[in-house]
């Protein structure tokens, strides 16, 4: 049974930090894609950034230079840190493994990979 677990979420001010978490059970964690994504009202699944299997990491372009990603992988833990946080980042945030490259309509309905229940970033 494969399990994502996202955590980390809250409410900030413009200009704050936070630091998402996602741990992974039942999945081989070594090797495979891992991604962060997000969606707002009204706005399309975002693919904020992901992490291949040859640790090449890449960012959307409205959060390169303020949002990293990392993996913890004796751990099975996906990051992310977010940092200079702007009320245009309020959304649902979801970790997900071997996800899509690309933005979709829904997080919640996607078909591909396997993806966590989400947890709301909320910037004032």
């Amino acid at each position: 049974h494969v399990q994502l677990v996202e955590s980390g979420g809250g409410s900030v001010q413009a200009g704050g930090s936070l630091r998402l978490s996602c741990t992974a059970s039942g999945f081989r964690f070594a090797g495979s894609d891992w991604g962060w994504y997000r969606q707002g009202p009204g706005r399309k699944c975002e693919v904020v950034s992901r992490t291949t299997s040859d640790s090449s990491t890449n960012y959307a372009g409205s959060v390169k230079g303020r949002f990293t990603i990392s993996q913890d992988v004796p751990k099975n833990l996906v990051y992310l840190q977010m940092n200079d946080l702007k009320p245009e980042d309020t959304a649902v945030y979801y970790c997900a493994a071997e996800g899509p490259s690309w933005d979709s309509d829904s997080c919640v309905n996607s078909e591909i990979g396997y993806w966590g229940q989400g947890t709301q970033v909320t910037v004032s």
